[in-house]
C-alpha cells in the first residue's frame, strides 16, 4: 500500500489546514509531532476519511480515497483514534470483533479476535462491558480491534492518533513494540501522532507540524534535534541510553522552581 498526499487541504471554520505533501511507502513508520492545535490529529482524520477535503488529492495504490467503498478501505486500512468512546455499552469482544465485519477470510475469527488482545494486552479485558474500563483499557480493546482488522492483510495502513497517551511508561514501550512488530510481520505502513519525542525517534520519519502545515519532513533521529527545539521551543540535549540508542531530554530553564 502507497499513500500519498498531494496538496492536500480541508477548511474547517475559518480555518484552513494544508496543503499536505508527503507519500508513506509500504512498510514505512512516520511519526507526527506538534504543539497541541497543531493541526496533527487533522492529518489523521483527513486520510481516515472523517473529513472532507478541501482541493488536492489522496491516494492510495494511485487511486483516490474516495473511489473506496467503505468495506473496501477497511480491509487495507485500520484506525485507532484519540478519541475511543463508544455510545453503547457493548462487550469488549464485540468491538474487537467489529474490525473483522469486512474481512474476506472468517475462518478462525473467534481465534483472531483472541489473539488480537492478548497482543493488545487486554485478553483479560474480555468479556467486560466496554463502557466499565479506563481510558487506556479502551484504547487497548480498539487496538485489538485494528490488529484483528488487519491480521490477515498484507501491506495495508495502520493510523493512531495518541495510541499510548493514557497508559502508564511500561506499557506504552511494550504496546508500540508491538504496533511495530505487527506492522513489519505483514509490511502496513504506520502514521501516528505522537507527544513523546522519545517514542517518535524510534520510527523511520517525522513530520513536523505548526499551525496547520507540515514544516519539516525529516529522518527520525538525533538531527532533528535543533528543528525539535524551535518547534517546541525549548532546549534539548542528546545523550545515548546503554543500548546506544538515542534519547533527547528536555533542559529545564534555570531559575525555573528554585
Amino acid at each position: 500500500m502507497k499513500l500519498q498526499l498531494h496538496h492536500a487541504s480541508l477548511q474547517l471554520g475559518k480555518k484552513l489546514f494544508g496543503p499536505f505533501d508527503f507519500t508513506i511507502k509500504p512498510g514505512e513508520r512516520i511519526a507526527i509531532l506538534g504543539k497541541s492545535g497543531a493541526g496533527k490529529s487533522t492529518i489523521i482524520r483527513l486520510i481516515a476519511r472523517e473529513y472532507q477535503i478541501k482541493s488536492g488529492s489522496i491516494l492510495m495504490n494511485g487511486t483516490s480515497i474516495e473511489q473506496y467503498s467503505s468495506a473496501q478501505l477497511s480491509r487495507i486500512r485500520g484506525v485507532l483514534p484519540q478519541n475511543t468512546q463508544i455510545a453503547f455499552g457493548l462487550m469488549t469482544d464485540l468491538v474487537i470483533e467489529l474490525g473483522r465485519v469486512s474481512a474476506t477470510n472468517k475462518i478462525n475469527h473467534e481465534t483472531i479476535v483472541i489473539h488480537a488482545a492478548q497482543m493488545a494486552c487486554a485478553e483479560h479485558l474480555l468479556g467486560r462491558a466496554f463502557n466499565t474500563l479506563s481510558g487506556g483499557e479502551q484504547a487497548r480493546i480498539h487496538l485489538a480491534r485494528v490488529f484483528a482488522q488487519l491480521w490477515d492483510v498484507r501491506d495495508g495502513l495502520i493510523l493512531v492518533d495518541e495510541p499510548v497517551a493514557a497508559l502508564d511508561p511500561g506499557l506504552q514501550y511494550q504496546l508500540l513494540d508491538t504496533i511495530d512488530r505487527f506492522a513489519r510481520e505483514r509490511n502496513h505502513a504506520v502514521l501516528a501522532v505522537l507527544h513523546d519525542i522519545n517514542h517518535a525517534l524510534d520510527f523511520d520519519r517525522l513530520l513536523l507540524v505548526e499551525q496547520g502545515r507540515i514544516i519539516l519532513d525529516c529522518s527520525a533521529d538525533h538531527h532533528a534535534l535543533e528543528d525539535l527545539e524551535r518547534l517546541y521551543g525549548i532546549q534539548l540535549e542528546h545523550l545515548r541510553d546503554s543500548q546506544g540508542r538515542s534519547v533527547l531530554i528536555q533542559v529545564r530553564p534555570s531559575g525555573i522552581y528554585s
